[in-house]
């Protein structure tokens, strides 16, 4: 893969995005585009910079990353969204609402990092 894999983060937690922005800037093939604070502006910033995958808090305030993963999905599903959340309950309802992959944050962080690059590995039959 010669190309970095450019990521959106969408939390609104302060804390979290950092904390996953530092952890994924240690990953020379991964590319932190933007963060968003909620589902609106993520829906926001997809369209307008085209991210390959989005990594989506479930529950936030405006508009929640269930309903933004919608939204993202419907207007642009090349791009691939995974739903990161504390509650392991919302599993079916992301997927369903469109999620390509379903992880908790308390998940190891390599698996977050193994996951965001298998979407774009030409091995894999993801394509970004």
């Amino acid at each position: 893969m010669n190309e970095s894999v450019r990521v959106l983060i969408t939390d609104d937690q302060q804390a979290i995005r950092n904390g996953l922005k530092a952890f994924l800037s240690f990953a020379s093939q991964i590319e932190v585009i933007g963060e968003a604070t909620n589902g609106h502006e993520a829906v926001l910033m997809a369209e307008k910079h085209r991210p390959d995958v989005i990594l989506m808090d479930i529950k936030m305030p405006v508009v929640d990353g269930l309903q933004a993963t919608r939204l993202i999905k419907r207007m642009l599903p090349e791009i691939k969204v995974i739903a990161l959340t504390i509650y392991p309950t919302y599993r079916t309802e992301a997927l369903k609402a469109g999620a390509d992959a379903f992880l908790l944050k308390e998940s190891a962080a390599e698996v977050l990092q193994t996951t965001i690059l298998e979407f774009c590995n030409p091995e894999a039959h993801y394509d970004c």
